[in-house]
């Protein structure tokens, strides 16, 4: 396997400029010739299928929802970045370049995440065309407020459903070109495998989610879409739909899966509740803009949060890291909570939990400002904790969120598998080993608006690929594969739902390789991961068949690709011996419990090429090499 970046030659500043002016290009008459498949219509998917089809292309976009509005983008609440520099505090692309790199913990591509805040300014005009609704000043200027990671405000927000906002952009724009015919939209459809021609992407197989069918469909290009793999803890702030499958099939047949074990936990959730819960709710980071986040001074303090007074109150974040406060990253405000609560601290009726009140914003700017800018948020969680934040603080812990592995991509966001591009979450490229707050919209959007309708018609251009049609027998290899793999689930006949081997997975994996890893907890989740796998294959029960409406055959395929995809990420992780980012191996820390970086060691990608099921993945590595920033030990403080 051969990784090429394929970054422009010149300047980082210069990069993309001269990419576009040096780009092959397909005029209008071709581009009616060519069709490109598109999987997943969330952000990254509705504005890349919206695109592709003004473009001229023949777009299919498939997605497993009844609507693209059902997509996960929809509960993004906080907010996206843009370098507008509209609060006049310093703000440049330059700025949004380095907080990023910086909050990766330099284990990004650099003029990938160059290119990322350089277009970032573009999709802000593109939204507010679109009739975004973002917040506005009193003056019409649109209104931008702070997020972890950045010391200047340049986050565009529309109170506390940002990610619903935007999709209905996108999908305003994917119907315009439903309505024209450019695009042909596939609803209630899943794709479960990639075919690969001559060394090529193809086309993909799916399966009709409403009657079971099995079909092919080929293309002159393939491009994933389909968001993270954050459910692999089963607790998670994604959607119970959300999975790994389509990029895991992609693996399996040549594509390389990089930095599995970056994985996010987001230091804002509602805590676990009970045993039973099959989800996590997300509140906003853009609530540490006026919370402020405590527990007590005293372990095992059992007292109402309003009746511990001011001095026996630790606001842990605000004294660790004076500069940056309650907006510290999402890696260190996790681990910091975390820390306070294993000492004994917590709150709540488990203990797993911080406090995140607003008494000080409301006695500073009232209860209706407030309300104003977060009321949704507030009667969300009223509704889940039977709680008024308003009037008693907000409880919340850690949570297994974002992931910032995924397929491996070039410049030019296509996979090492020729004709198979991979946007938005479901690629590594941009957000190394911790994603900033408000960065996931602003990548999706920046993807598929901007960056993929260039280079995918760049790579259309200077390959002139030869139409395959879905006859060709390797699709139908593909389609018997698949129908085989149903049937061999279906006939396993044992006594466990594919809900409790998931529910059991998870919490392997989230004690063994969740916010904290060792090489102990690694080479035991080793062990335990393939055991486990093998009661799976023995003891599954599927009811139903494979001809009907079956979500528990759904959720059955889903689970299986977790079972490898655990090994994985935590062979990732136990090969990684430093820690960065949301990598946290214990035995890699600063004297003052801070994540410890070897740049000299592991500066690279670590891209892992499928070898087979009985066989350990072959590591291939890219080594990251930065012009323009200075890899220094991050510091929030």
């Amino acid at each position: 396997m051969k990784l090429d970046a394929k970054t422009p030659s010149g300047p980082l500043d210069q990069k993309w400029s001269r990419f576009l002016l040096e780009m092959k290009l397909v005029s209008p008459a071709n581009k009616r010739k060519l069709d490109v498949i598109v999987v997943g219509a969330g952000l990254a998917g509705a504005s890349a299928s919206a695109s592709l089809g003004e473009l001229g292309y023949n777009v299919k976009c498939f997605c497993f929802h009844d609507s693209p509005r059902r997509a996960h983008s929809i509960s993004a609440q906080g907010g996206i970045n843009a370098a507008k520099n509209y609060a006049n505090d310093g703000d440049s692309v330059y700025r949004l370049f380095y907080d990023t790199i910086k909050g990766g913990d330099f284990r990004s591509r650099e003029a990938n995440v160059y290119r990322l805040a350089e277009v970032s300014s573009n999709i802000i005009d593109q939204c507010v065309a679109q009739g975004v609704p973002f917040a506005r000043e009193y003056g019409g200027l649109l209104a931008n407020r702070s997020f972890g990671g950045a010391q200047v405000s340049r986050t565009f927000y529309a109170r506390g459903q940002t990610g619903q906002q935007l999709l209905i952009g996108a999908y305003q724009a994917l119907a315009r070109q439903i309505d024209q015919g450019t695009v042909e939209m596939h609803p209630r459809t899943e794709m479960l495998d990639l075919v690969v021609i001559d060394g090529r992407a193809a086309g993909i197989v799916v399966r009709n989610l409403v009657t079971g069918e099995i079909t092919s469909h080929s293309a002159d290009a393939v491009v994933l879409a389909t968001g993270g793999y954050g459910n692999v803890f089963y607790l998670s702030t994604n959607a119970r739909g959300c999975n790994a499958t389509a990029i895991f099939r992609a693996y399996k047949k040549g594509a390389a899966f990089a930095n599995p074990c970056f994985t996010q936990i987001h230091p804002t959730c509602i805590p676990v509740s009970g045993d039973q819960q099959s989800k996590l709710t997300l509140m906003s980071e853009s609530l540490r803009n006026d919370g402020r986040i405590w527990v007590p001074r005293k372990k095992g303090d059992s007292r109402a949060a309003t009746d511990i007074p001011e001095d026996e109150r630790d606001y842990y974040l605000e004294r660790k890291y004076p500069s940056f406060g309650n907006l510290a990253p999402r890696d260190i405000s996790s681990r910091a909570a975390k820390e306070v609560c294993d000492e004994g601290r917590g709150v709540g009726p488990t203990g797993k939990g911080v406090y995140l009140d607003f008494a000080d914003s409301i006695n500073r700017l009232g209860a209706d400002v407030v309300k104003e800018r977060y009321g949704n948020l507030f009667e969300m969680y009223e509704r889940i904790t039977g709680e008024d934040a308003y009037k008693t603080p907000m409880r919340i812990y850690p949570a297994s969120h974002y992931t910032m592995g995924g397929l491996w991509v070039d410049y030019l966001l296509m996979s090492n598998v020729p004709g198979l591009f991979v946007i938005g979450e479901a690629n590594y490229s941009d957000h190394g080993a911790n994603r900033l707050g408000a960065s996931a919209l602003m990548q999706g959007l920046a993807d598929g608006y901007f960056v993929l309708p260039n280079t995918i018609g760049h790579y259309l251009a200077e390959t002139k690929p030869q139409k395959i049609q879905s006859s060709h027998p390797e699709f139908k290899n593909a389609e018997d594969a698949t129908a085989s793999r149903i049937h061999g689930i279906l006939q396993t006949n044992g006594t466990r739902s594919p809900y409790s081997f998931h529910r059991q997975l998870g919490k392997l994996v989230w004690e063994k390789c969740g916010m904290a890893r060792s090489e102990s907890t690694l080479k035991e989740a080793l062990e335990l991961i393939p055991k486990l796998r093998a009661e799976f294959d023995r003891d599954l029960r599927v009811p139903g068949t494979a001809s009907e409406f079956n979500q528990t055959l759904e959720h059955a395929l889903r689970v299986e690709e977790y079972f490898e995809l655990a090994e994985l990420m935590c062979r990732d992780a136990l090969m990684r011996a430093e820690s960065c980012g949301a990598h946290f191996r214990e035995e890699f820390q600063t004297p003052d419990g801070e994540a410890f970086r070897d740049d000299e060691n592991f500066s690279y990608v670590a891209a892992w090429e499928y070898q087979g099921r009985s066989k350990p993945p072959a590591l291939h590595k890219e080594q990251l090499e930065y012009e323009e920033v200075e890899m220094t030990q991050r510091s929030y403080k």
